[in-house]
């Protein structure tokens, strides 16, 4: 007999190959991870984009303000109060002669630090208190929960006054004051999730392999509880911004001569009719950070829907 080319004859209900497109997008998704593609989808949300773009500019003009500033921002310039806008001094001079531009510029550093360090504190003591009265429930459920009810039986901006009034006013007193308000919303939120995922397969494989509870509860069940968190703590950002702008108004967040938002508004008062972009630059900059960081917050929290993971 001669040799004949046989061609392979497909299995029944095999799938059909697919296109070299489609492996390639494949593998590039799973090569991504979950993490990355959240942040493609973000990114890819033309709010997330904005927010994303705003929040990059401000904390670059941040870093480098030493740079960019014109001006020491506590430096006073007699003869120079008040001055409109243009000239050399871009945005104008306040009542002492100061650079708006340069106290802007420095003021974002403040805005950030506590922004970031009450997110850091409410995200960590709330989180892990929040595991475990989640994880081993009984009287340590009951001990945490009754603790935080009783916290937040207080109006958040009562609670941060009263704390800077104990501690004494400061950026960084405001910022422990605002991470400790921030606590219930944390423990509460991750104890919701932990009640959940404490069910699942995975955690009673782990018991079966003999997991202790601490891996269980880091390793295993942590990483599922944080898409919720991560949406969490962008919403806890812009709230600990423009508490920390209320606070600084209030005369109890970033003393003088240390350049504040807040504490600029407040200042701006007594000059609204003469000089009203004393009151309105500053206004607009706090306004530019919170609409960057709710716009960011809405897109992640679209990323981390589990409906849109489940689709895609």
């Amino acid at each position: 007999m001669s040799a004949a080319t046989v061609s392979p004859v497909p299995a029944v209900g095999a799938q059909p190959p697919a296109s070299p497109e489609a492996a390639i997008a494949n593998r590039a998704s799973v090569r991504r991870g979950p993490a990355m593609q959240a942040l493609i989808w973000t990114l890819r949300n033309p709010a997330g984009l904005i927010g994303f773009l705003i929040l990059v500019v401000l904390i670059l003009l941040a870093l480098t303000a030493n740079i960019i500033a014109p001006y020491d921002p506590i430096q006073q310039h007699p003869g120079q109060e008040l001055l409109p806008p243009g000239g050399v001094y871009p945005l104008g001079t306040d009542e002492l002669g100061r650079d708006l531009l340069s106290r802007i510029l420095y003021g974002s550093r403040i805005s950030f630090m506590v922004g970031i360090l009450a997110v850091a504190i409410g995200s960590v003591v709330g989180v892990c208190t929040g595991m475990l009265a989640g994880f081993f429930g009984g009287w340590v459920d009951m001990v945490i929960m009754r603790f935080y009810d009783a916290l937040q039986a207080f109006p958040g901006i009562l609670l941060g006054i009263a704390i800077v009034s104990i501690l004494g006013p400061s950026a960084i007193n405001v910022a422990y004051a605002l991470g400790i308000a921030t606590l219930p919303a944390f423990s509460r939120l991750t104890r919701s999730v932990v009640l959940t995922e404490r069910e699942r397969d995975y955690v009673l494989a782990a018991r079966c392999l003999g997991a202790r509870d601490v891996r269980i509860m880091f390793g295993h069940v942590l990483p599922n509880c944080l898409a919720p968190l991560l949406v969490q703590m962008t919403l806890v950002m812009g709230i600990s911004v423009l508490a920390e702008a209320a606070l600084s108004f209030l005369g109890l967040g970033a003393q003088p001569p240390d350049p504040s938002w807040g504490g600029m508004l407040n200042n701006s008062r007594a000059y609204l009719r003469e000089a009203p972009w004393y009151g309105i630059l500053p206004g607009m900059a706090l306004a530019i950070m919170l609409v960057g960081l709710n716009y960011l917050a809405d897109a992640v929290r679209e990323a981390l829907d589990p409906r849109r993971v489940r689709t895609m």
